[in-house]
Order: C-alpha cells, then sequence, then structure tokens
C-alpha cells in the first residue's frame, strides 16, 4: 500500500488532499453530531466557506443528513469512515511511526489518532472512540473488563456504545477509589460503560488509599474477597496514565508524599504505583483491587493516554512492560520517536 500511496501523491495530489479533507469533516460529524456549520468550521480550523461546498458534496451523496438541529452522519457516511479508517491511517504515516512505537516498547499492538488531546477537545472524544472500537473488536461473550478511574478512562465511558459481540459482559472497577471526584471514580465509571454496552456490573466501595492495619480488615471482608476475586481473573484491562505529580495533587497527597514523588523524580502513576523515567517505583499508595504483579497474568492490558505533555508518563510506564496495548494520539507519538532518538 505504501508504494501505491507513493504513486497517487505523485500523479492525484489534489484528490488526495479532498478526500483527506472530506474524511476529517465526516469523521468530526460523527464525533459531534448534531453539529452545525459554522461550529463545525470553527473545531476543525477550517473557513466556512470550503465547509459548506464540502457539507452541500456530503450530503448530496448522502453522507450526511443536514437537519434545523444540525448535521448528522448516515449509515453510508459510517460504512465509509469504516472502509477509509486503514487507507487514512497509511496516507498519514502513522502505520509507520505505530509500528516504531511497537517495536521499541515490544507492544502487541499501538493506535494512533490524529491531533493533540492537550489542544482540543475533540482529539480526546477520537482518541476514546477509538479505544471503545478497539475494545469492541477484541471482547467476546461473557468476558469481564476491568476498568480504572481517571480522566482519560472517563472520556472513554462517554464514548461506550452496545457491542453484539460483548453479550452479558462484566464491567468491574480495577481498584477501590473514593477519594477520587465522583465523575472520576472507577466505580462510576465502570458502571456507565456497563450501562452504555448493555452489559453487567459490581462495584467496590472501599476508600483510596488505606492504613496496612484498614487494608488487611477490608480485603478479609466476605464481599470484598469476592469483588477481588472478578477483578483478578478479568479478561482485559482498560487504564490511564497520569503526570505523577498531577495525580498525587489530584488525590491530595501528604507533604510527605509529595517531596518523596518529587526527590524520586517521579514521571508517571498508574494503579496506584509511581514510577520515574526508567521505570523504577518509587512510591505506591496502598490501595485494594488490581496490583500490579496482577498485570502479567491478564491476556490483553490497553492503556488509553494521549497528548504531548503525557510522552514523558507514557514513557516511563511502559518500562514497567505490563501493558500489551497503547492507544494514543499524535502529538504524544510524536514526541515518544522524538525521546526514542535521544
Amino acid at each position: 500500500m505504501r508504494a501505491l500511496l507513493d504513486l497517487q501523491k505523485k500523479l492525484f495530489p489534489d484528490l488526495l488532499d479532498v478526500m483527506q479533507r472530506r474524511y476529517k469533516i465526516l469523521h468530526y460529524i460523527q464525533l459531534m453530531e448534531p453539529i452545525g456549520r459554522r461550529s463545525l468550521a470553527e473545531h476543525i480550523e477550517m473557513k466556512e466557506r470550503f465547509v459548506r461546498s464540502e457539507i452541500d458534496f456530503l450530503n448530496k451523496h448522502v453522507l450526511i443528513d443536514v437537519t434545523p438541529k444540525g448535521m448528522c452522519i448516515t449509515k453510508v457516511g459510517k460504512d465509509v469512515l469504516h472502509q477509509l479508517a486503514n487507507f487514512m491511517s497509511e496516507l498519514s504515516g502513522f502505520s509507520v511511526i505505530e509500528q516504531q512505537i511497537k517495536d521499541t516498547l515490544h507492544l502487541d499492538h499501538v493506535i494512533i489518532t490524529p491531533g493533540d488531546s492537550d489542544e482540543h477537545e475533540w482529539v480526546k472524544q477520537e482518541l476514546s472512540k477509538t479505544a471503545v472500537d478497539y475494545l469492541q473488536s477484541i471482547i467476546q461473550v461473557n468476558q469481564t473488563i476491568a476498568v480504572t478511574g481517571g480522566t482519560s478512562m472517563a472520556a472513554v465511558s462517554e464514548m461506550m456504545s452496545p457491542s453484539t459481540y460483548a453479550k452479558n459482559c462484566m464491567f468491574v472497577p480495577a481498584r477501590g477509589g473514593l477519594g477520587e471526584r465522583v465523575e472520576n471514580q472507577a466505580n462510576t465509571i465502570c458502571a456507565e460503560m456497563a450501562k452504555k454496552a448493555k452489559g453487567e456490573y459490581r462495584l467496590l466501595y472501599v476508600p483510596d488509599p488505606l492504613s496496612e492495619e484498614s487494608y488487611q480488615s477490608i480485603i478479609e471482608e466476605p464481599s470484598v474477597k469476592e469483588i477481588l476475586r472478578i477483578i483478578r481473573q478479568a479478561d482485559v484491562v482498560m487504564h490511564g496514565i497520569g503526570d505523577a505529580l498531577t495525580m498525587a495533587k489530584r488525590r491530595k497527597a501528604s507533604e510527605d508524599v509529595l517531596h518523596k514523588i518529587e526527590a524520586g523524580k517521579a514521571v508517571s502513576e498508574a494503579f496506584g504505583y509511581y514510577f520515574n523515567d526508567v521505570g523504577e517505583v518509587i512510591h505506591k499508595v496502598r490501595t485494594v483491587g488490581m496490583q500490579l504483579e496482577d498485570l502479567s497474568k491478564i491476556n490483553c492490558v490497553i492503556a488509553v493516554a494521549g497528548g504531548k505533555s503525557k510522552a514523558k508518563a507514557i514513557y516511563s510506564y511502559f518500562k514497567q512492560g505490563k501493558s500489551n496495548v497503547l492507544i494514543t494520539d499524535e502529538a504524544a507519538a510524536m514526541e515518544l520517536i522524538k525521546g526514542f532518538s535521544l
């Protein structure tokens, strides 16, 4: 396909530009429907007169519907997006970068979405939708999916949708976390995912963090033991990767812990563990739920993290080698590639 693309760029450069532009418009309408023309032009940073002509084309070919409430994508439009996805990824050069990251970090799969999550909200939504699409492509009937808390997972839960391949699936929180904001708690997120996927869910109501004495007491509770058994036998785990200091402050860590994290030069956080730039554990929060060592027994562990600012955290976390799938965005991927060459 690469050779064919190179020929097309030489012979029909304008055609490829038009294709990319229409794909981008169609794709954004799918993410934000219903959306007005002016709002669309502002978000994709394209002049409104160009958007108007492209909208007329897409509407004429039944790829979108234009309604008083805004534009919506049709089934034909969704089919076109689906069929063009791999081609557009190859055209953008992402497949080469995905392979480089995959080889360097020793992963099974890497998926890159366009843009920078730090700069545009729609990029975060696309990243989340891609994560949902990948999850739905691998899960099977009666499987268990464990999810962590955090803003990335909350965004994924918003994009979750029913899947014909995920009947009777169980969603569980990977860990406790009542110290988080309600919308970012693993319990809230897994319940929302289950509801939208038309699956089942179980919750884990425990505070985070815990003293050692409280931890030992809580894990002996029969109801907690049962949910922990389910969590540790999950078929799929989906989680975010946080910036170490940002996560510690968000969770209102003590001054001693903050000092430890800063002194140890921690750059990433996942599952309550704080890692430095070579993947060493600097600090661990005592939490009830999935531990880092449990991930080695899980077939598929999916990390979802994007934005240029997250590149160091992503690289740091993957030094542990506990997750085998990375779904990220273009900005984070390009920053990772720069880091590889240093």
